[in-house]
């Protein structure tokens, strides 16, 4: 089957779950999929039931589509997502986003948990993510390109939506958050970095480095959709404190995610 065919049965499938309009694509992070319980009139779609879609296999990822009202826009969130370290193909990683295109969202809301480069960041910052770098070894476009679903050689020199970028600066300011702001750098895992990497990774000009995101976006952009990408910093990474744990990254974003909620919301009503 093509990609086409294959979206064409899922987005089919999605639509006789009662899904309608989607205007904002979400991808909930590690920890960060609460947010999605405050989604209203909310439809909620097991990934394992939907035809082409793979199951999250990650501890902290619910694995299901959240549909419904958030902030007065019609949302679809990824309650977990999928990951190249998990086993799957580029292509599988985003599939999702693509369906999102193909629902004719017109944006993506992103989220991560990652480790904190910027010697400036603590545990528990919220940072906006200003621009990528792709350190994964690989590309979801790579490969025949669909020029339906986009552009060959796709611009990736605004991937991060400036104008939303400045709005969820005001929401911050507004709440007396210290909104971070930083370069994501998307290392392929599931080792955490080491601490050469991550003083690589520093002199790369990277302020945080995680494990997924960046896949995501390269298909959103292709896909012209709008993005806006917030990561909460979990820990420090490697050599910048003892050890590192997933434990600790589900244990940071508990403690901050109703500041992480309060801020996405807004942001929505905003945007």
């Amino acid at each position: 089957m093509t990609l086409q065919e294959k979206l064409l049965e899922t987005i089919q499938y999605i639509h006789e779950q009662g899904v309608k309009e989607v205007e904002f694509g979400l991808i909930l992070g590690s920890g960060l999929g609460e947010l999605a319980e405050e989604i209203e009139d909310k439809v909620v779609i097991p990934y394992a039931n939907i035809p082409h879609f793979p199951v999250s296999t990650v501890v902290g990822h619910a694995g299901q589509l959240v549909y419904g009202t958030l902030a007065g826009k019609k949302v679809l969130a990824m309650q977990g997502r999928f990951h190249y370290y998990e086993g799957h193909n580029m292509q599988v990683v985003t599939y999702p986003v693509r369906v999102m295109a193909g629902l004719k969202a017109h944006s993506l809301v992103v989220t991560n948990a990652c480790g904190g480069v910027n010697e400036g960041f603590t545990p528990g910052d919220l940072m906006l993510i200003t621009d990528h770098i792709n350190f994964m070894g690989a590309n979801p476009l790579i490969g025949k390109n669909e020029d339906e679903m986009g552009p060959r050689f796709p611009d990736m020199s605004k991937a991060y939506d400036e104008s939303y970028r400045n709005v969820a600066k005001e929401v911050a300011a507004s709440k007396g958050l210290h909104l971070k702001e930083g370069v994501y750098m998307g290392f392929s895992g599931p080792t955490y970095e080491t601490p050469a990497e991550v003083r690589f990774a520093r002199i790369a000009g990277a302020d945080a480095v995680g494990m997924s995101t960046v896949p995501e976006v390269i298909v959103a952009v292709h896909s012209g959709l709008r993005v806006l990408g917030i990561s909460c910093i979990t820990n420090l990474a490697a050599g910048m404190q003892a050890n590192l744990n997933h434990e600790e990254v589900v244990e940071t974003t508990e403690r901050v995610k109703v500041a992480f909620k309060s801020l996405v919301k807004e942001t929505l009503a905003k945007l």
